[in-house]
């Protein structure tokens, strides 16, 4: 899986198609992650009361989707991008140093 926690997306299919979010979760097992954002993908779980909560109640909870449903938001652009790896070689303390970073394929830029 080629996301990051924190990485920036937009919903490429399904109900909330075109919406943006933040990644707050990975399931790496199941291919799925978990948005944070406004009215993203959340599902309304009915609870017992308990001693924690002796109210009960409804409560919205973030829903995981697939990963192959959301892109990476270009950093430069704000559409959907692929991400790509590559090789940089900086010179620190005349030394060669070589470094592997993600990038954006639509603008090439590097990202974080």
């Amino acid at each position: 899986m080629n996301l990051k926690k924190g990485d920036k997306v937009i919903i490429i299919s399904g109900a909330d198609k075109g919406k943006q979010g933040t990644i707050s979760k990975l399931l790496i097992k199941s291919g799925r992650v978990v948005l944070e954002g406004e009215g993203l993908t959340k599902i309304k779980k009915h609870l017992k009361p308990s001693q924690t909560n002796p109210d009960g109640g409804i409560m919205d909870i973030d829903r995981a989707i697939d990963a192959s449903n959301v892109m990476l938001q270009d950093p430069k652009t704000k559409k959907p991008t692929r991400i790509g790896y590559k090789t940089i070689t900086k010179k620190v303390k005349k030394q060669d140093v070589t470094e592997v970073v993600r990038f954006a394929k639509k603008s090439g830029e590097v990202l974080k």
